[in-house]
Parts: C-alpha cells; structure tokens; sequence
C-alpha cells in the first residue's frame, strides 16, 4: 500500500527537488501526456543494502567476460528516452517532459548521473539516478537486451560502494531487484537510513570510470563478504 499523490506540482525547480529527496518524497507524473507532477511519499519503501547485495557467479562471469561496454554519465538524454521507452507489460510510463527538463538540470550541476551499457556501439541499458551526499535514489532502468539493466545495477553498486555511499533507494521493489536483495521496509526505517546516509559525504566519481570489470565485481563480492564475517564475530 502506497500514499495516494497529493495535489500535482506545476512550478517546481532543481533545487526544490534536491530538498524532496532530503525529506524522502520523490516526484512522478501520472503518464508522459500529464503535464503535472505529483509528490509521492510510499507507506513502504525500496531499498537495496549495499552490503548485502546477491550477485550471481553467472552474472559476474557475464561481467567479467567484457562483452559490455559500461560508460558513466556520457549520455543522459539516451538514457532517460530509453526508460521512458515502451516495454512489454508496460505500454505507457510516468516520465513526462517536465521529468526529463527537471533531471536534466542535476545532470549539469552533477547531482543526476546514469549508468549506461553498451553492445556494439548501441546503448542497449541504463539507469539514472539522483546522488546526495551518502544517498543514492535510483529512479528508473530499462534494457533491450538480456543483463544490460543488471549489468548496470552492479556498475552502479560497485561505484557507490567504492565511493561510500549508505543508501541505495530503489522507490519500489520489483521481482528483478528483489532478486539482488532489494527489501521493502516501512516509510520510518527508511527515513532513519536517510538521516545518517545524509550525514555522509560520499562521492560518486570516487572510482575511476576506466575501472576494470573484473575489479567492479571485486567491489561487490568484497563488500558483502566483509559484512557478513563481521556479522559472524
């Protein structure tokens, strides 16, 4: 159960959508056609642990093989039109013209980034999101092509992990992320791990973009198993 949208949001700025994300609310559009935004505050909130993340040996050695190409905030506009695009059992989407103005904006200050996989030259997943300070709000992925939209996650993972990053929101679960450890936990406990994440300066440009994939699945594996031996004492 989720919190019905309050009342649409016609004038809003970069600014004020950095201050929303710091409060735990997050704007979304009805569909592409609707000029409005509205503020969305779930009753349950999506969230991956940054050191409890399940990464499959066949999705690593995928990785690891190199047959993607991985690029860091080259290209946004390719990005949010592949989010927005069309998939099957979802014909229509909640990113509409004012979406793609507003993380626009962050994307030139340097508050959005994305996460794009390539094959053969064409970007064929990505992800983009919203970083601020030790917070990562994960807005919306696609992908035209088996593992591109996991490929990315655990690019995007490894980058926050290595830049020291609490918090990875991921808004909702789905069966996809949940396969990754993503939990839904109620709107309180979320907010708690807001507060602190937000009492951390982490850089998400900390890890160099030419970094190996052989060392983005280290990052991962490293971390979790880190974790847990320190769960174990």
């Amino acid at each position: 159960m989720t919190s019905q949208p309050e009342q649409p949001l016609f004038e809003i700025s970069a600014d004020v959508l950095l201050r929303a994300y710091a409060c735990g609310i997050f704007p979304m559009a009805e569909n592409a056609s609707d000029p409005n935004l509205y503020w969305i505050d779930p009753d349950y909130r999506g969230a991956l642990p940054l050191d409890a993340i399940r990464l499959p040996r066949r999705l690593a050695r995928t990785i690891r093989q190199g047959r993607f190409d991985v690029r860091i905030d080259t290209d946004f506009d390719a990005t949010i039109e592949g989010c927005a695009a069309p998939r099957p059992g979802r014909q229509s989407t909640w990113i509409n013209g004012r979406i793609r103005e507003l993380y626009g904006e962050l994307f030139s200050s340097g508050h959005c980034h994305t996460v794009e996989v390539y094959h053969a030259g064409e970007m064929v997943g990505g992800l983009y999101g919203v970083a601020l300070k030790g917070a990562f709000f994960g807005e919306s992925m696609f992908s035209t092509e088996r593992d591109a939209s996991k490929v990315a996650l655990i690019y995007l993972c490894a980058r926050l992990i290595h830049g020291g990053f609490y918090l990875l929101d991921t808004q909702f679960i789905t069966d996809h992320l949940a396969s990754f450890g993503a939990e839904e936990i109620p709107r309180s406990e979320f907010h708690t791990r807001l507060n602190y994440a937000l009492s951390i300066q982490a850089d998400f440009n900390a890890l160099p973009r030419s970094a190996p994939p052989e060392e983005i699945v280290a990052i991962v594996r490293d971390n979790c198993r880190a974790q847990r031996v320190e769960d174990d004492e």
